[in-house]
């Protein structure tokens, strides 16, 4: 587990933010297609961001979907055998 949590907090190193004109905050993961979030505050954007991004990397795993390599880091999937 220690390795995705690893792999979350580099992703997430990656994020950029930016303030709207309408006050509120976006943020995206440059490599990682559809993790966005869009809320009123900083601290809510990063918190929706992380969410997403954990979602994304379950539903990739689950597809088998290769995840981006970042700085070294590249979780798979263990499979049990019957």
């Amino acid at each position: 587990m220690r390795m995705l949590t690893d792999y979350i907090a580099k992703a997430m190193r990656r994020a950029r933010y930016e303030l709207l004109e309408d006050g509120s905050f976006y943020g995206e993961i440059p490599g990682f297609q559809g993790v966005f979030a869009n809320e009123k505050t900083l601290d809510a954007c990063r918190e929706q961001l992380q969410e997403v991004l954990e979602e994304w990397i379950v539903l990739a795993l689950a597809m088998d979907h290769t995840l981006p390599e970042l700085d070294g880091t590249k979780p798979g999937v263990i499979r049990e055998t019957a």
